[in-house]
């Protein structure tokens, strides 16, 4: 047995290398197809020209310089069109690219805007996609290359509430993208008032909180409630002026402060020389970092990034970029190292995106987005700005540096004598290099950016393949097994789902099949890291045990069904067993479902995208039931149901179960045990199994099976399962039997009693 299963040890090792290797050669031997990201012109094919550049009559061969399209009238040139994702990292709520077309004409001016493609849930379903649009008006008009020589902020776009993070994310790649190309069709210079101003590594001199704020290290914003009341007012909203904030005009709202923490003497004042260098540790080469503090009723972080990922309360500005932060940039800090310093309620460290042209001596704009209720689900905006420029003991100016020609790459030198170690040094450089550096394809630095949230989801994965690999040893310990399968699952729900948001979905499917037969871009699936490792682990899984590893362990939702049921359970919820006649005819309802939406996304893949909300998964796990009512109560109706049916929409409705049931045949093992006496006479699995995957003639559906493992630890259990209560019964009668109290006794005495075997001895004392 040690043999056997030391082995298939050993085979597991063998795959889980084999899939690391496959999964290493899609990262790292598809770099073209990865950076194949210019889409622009799938898109201009679905679009007029006067739509996105009025008075254009066609559009023009792309550019060489960028993937931008020459807007035409007969043949002047009035504007160009471009895509969004092509230029600037889009990347949403979903984690995928939102595609907008912008039309700009000869002088940078942004004319024409066009949301094209997007896979935002929150906008698919429940919010009107007009509104989004109407919410980008604002920025017609907006020229970025003026606005950065005169020192202008870009306009804020209308917020839509119950979608900011995608409306923010819009306007940000709109803006960031219009300035780049701008600068691009300008021949890559803009003017600039005034010398080139750098950080003075060696300037200013590690001090105390009193000197910063003196000489403008530190800079404040203080906003009382009657300044928020009164740009409401200012706002012209009548719903919001109807809400003004309670309190005295006088009464503080939110005080806030800035201070550029990577420069030295300000950070070692701030945070001391140890935060400092672990501060250090984490920038990259030219990076920068902001602290940020903040007192008062208002919270400058908010909550929203916690759903989302993004900050949606604060951004950055400065010249044409506008940068806004993520939760990966994000470090919470307990407290300032400098004992002078205030007392704040939030500390937030944030570090520069790379891949944004921000200058750190430059004068930037700290934006607060303030937001006011004025309905259940409505809410009204308004910004302030706060402006922050090193001072001038901790920079210095630089004078441009004159134009030198370009020099040729040099190719890396290869040592003759030892070629291979020559490949290695260059393949360690280019892993390291991964992901880095404003050039690096999205999903790259994406990857690079979630490191901390692949290496969990890599432990998670191979945790459940030692459960698998070593489930007899597990499964003969009910209360070990039972602790650590309810952990996982918690582990699941919790982390997996409500914190990454890493949900597959049937969307997935679907979206895969319809790129297979059009334009297939592995960029596309590589954008987002643990959904891609999850599939990747799923195809593998499917290959060894079926859907069951994903559906049994790795599906936030199913996780939460069956954590709904054992706590009805503890609660002593009846539960209702459904008749096997009715149960064999209600399971293939899924793969009906199935079936449909996979017909519908042949022909409309957004129509399927928004029929599949058949699935709660974006209700229950993706938005934490932040939703309109309707959605939210389906998704409540089906956990419900759960309650007296233990995983009901598993069981019966989740399409996603029926896309992987299918190609899960193909499996190689069979690694679920059973007796000849399963089915006839014992049903205890069959009547015990979560998902009704057991026939009552004793054999394992394997369509149905969710690998709970719940039935092999029945196999095992000598007071549960007949035949190896049978078994247990003789080891103890035969235990019994070799008692010394069941030795025998001697012959009968002379008396005609049995003598104990000691008699002799008793006589000779007598």
């Amino acid at each position: 047995m040690l043999l056997r299963r030391l082995t298939l040890w050993m085979c597991g090792r063998f795959f889980t290398m084999a899939a690391l290797a496959l999964l290493l050669s899609v990262l790292f031997t598809l770099p073209v197809l990865a950076q194949k990201s210019a889409q622009l012109g799938r898109f201009l094919d679905q679009v007029q020209a006067a739509d996105i550049v009025p008075g254009a009559d066609h559009f023009g061969a792309l550019l060489e310089i960028a993937p931008i399209a020459p807007a035409l009238k007969g043949e002047e040139i009035i504007g160009y069109a471009y895509l969004t994702s092509d230029i600037v990292n889009t990347a949403g709520y979903s984690g995928k690219p939102i595609h907008t077309l912008v039309g700009l004409d000869v002088d940078g001016t942004i004319i024409g805007l066009k949301l094209v493609e997007h896979h935002e849930p929150i906008v698919l379903i429940g919010i009107p996609q007009a509104r989004i649009d109407a919410s980008m008006m604002d920025l017609i008009g907006f020229n970025p290359m003026q606005a950065a020589k005169n020192g202008e902020a870009p306009p804020q776009v209308d917020i839509v509430s119950g979608a900011t993070v995608t409306v923010l994310v819009i306007g940000d790649g709109v803006l960031r993208s219009a300035g780049r190309v701008a600068h691009l069709l300008n021949g890559g210079t803009i003017e600039t008032a005034g010398p080139t101003r750098m950080v003075d590594p060696q300037g200013g001199a590690v001090s105390n909180w009193e000197t910063l704020l003196g000489n403008g290290a530190v800079r404040r914003l203080h906003i009382t409630v009657g300044d928020v009341n009164e740009a409401f007012a200012l706002s012209g909203d009548p719903k919001a002026m109807k809400r003004p904030e309670p309190g005295n005009p006088d009464d503080g709202f939110v005080d806030l402060y800035v201070a550029l923490v990577s420069h030295p003497a300000i950070g070692r004042t701030l945070l001391g020389d140890t935060g400092f260098e672990r501060l250090q540790s984490q920038l990259g080469t030219g990076q920068a970092a902001i602290l940020i503090m903040g007192d008062g009723r208002y919270s400058f972080k908010g909550s929203g990034y916690v759903r989302g990922g993004i900050f949606d309360r604060i951004e950055v500005t400065q010249g044409v970029e506008t940068i806004r932060f993520r939760d990966k940039q994000h470090e919470r800090i307990a407290d300032l190292a400098t004992a002078d310093a205030p007392s704040f309620k939030e500390i937030a460290l944030f570090r520069i995106p790379t891949g944004v042209q921000f200058q750190p001596a430059e004068t930037f704009s700290l934006q607060l987005l303030v937001q006011r209720a004025i309905g259940a689900l409505d809410k009204a905006f308004t910004s302030f700005a706060l402006d922050y420029r090193l001072p001038a003991p901790y920079s210095k100016a630089v004078p441009p540096a004159p134009k030198a020609p370009a020099a040729a790459k040099a190719a890396p030198i290869m040592d003759i004598n030892n070629p291979e170690g020559a490949t290695s040094a260059s393949i360690m450089a280019e892993i390291a290099n991964f992901g880095n550096g404003p050039d690096a394809p999205l999903w790259q630095r994406i990857w690079r950016s979630k490191i901390a949230s692949i290496s969990v989801l890599v432990i998670m994965l191979g945790v459940l393949t030692g459960i698998f690999f070593f489930q007899d040893i597990l499964v003969k310990r009910e209360k070990l097994f039972n602790r650590i399968r309810l952990a996982y699952l918690l582990v699941t729900l919790f982390w997996l789902g409500w914190v990454a948001h890493a949900q597959l979905s049937v969307v997935n499917v679907l979206a895969f099949a319809n790129a297979l037969r059009t334009d297939f871009q592995w960029s596309y699936f590589l954008i987002d890291p643990l959904i891609f490792i999850l599939w990747f682990s799923v195809a593998a899984a499917l290959l060894f045990w079926g859907r069951g590893p994903f559906c049994g362990w790795l599906c936030p939702f199913g996780a939460l069904q069956e954590l709904t049921n054992k706590a009805a359970r503890l609660l002593h919820v009846p539960q209702i067993t459904v008749p096997w006649g009715l149960h064999e005819r209600l399971w293939p309802l899924k793969y009906v479902i199935f079936l449909v939406l996979f017909g519908v996304s042949l022909t409309s893949l957004g129509l399927a995208e928004k029929l599949a909300e058949v699935e709660p998964f974006k209700t229950a796990i993706i938005l934490h039931f932040l939703r309109d009512w309707w959605f939210v109560l389906f998704a409540v109706a089906l956990l419900v149901a759960g309650l007296f049916i233990e995983r009901f929409f598993c069981r019966y409705l989740c399409p996603l179960g029926a896309a992987l049931a299918i190609p899960g045949r193909l499996r190689m093992f069979d690694w679920l045990k059973r007796y000849r006496e399963c089915g006839n006479p014992c049903m205890r699995c069959a009547v015990e199994c979560p998902v009704g995957a057991i026939h009552p003639e004793g054999h394992i559906n394997p369509n149905e099976c969710i690998s709970c493992l719940h039935c092999q630890v029945l196999y095992h259990h000598d007071h549960k399962c007949p035949v190896m209560i049978q078994k247990r019964l003789k080891r103890e009668k035969r235990a019994a039997m070799a008692s010394p109290s069941m030795k025998p006794f001697s012959p009968v005495d002379t008396k005609g009693g049995v003598a104990p075997l000691n008699a002799s001895s008793q006589g000779e004392k007598a």
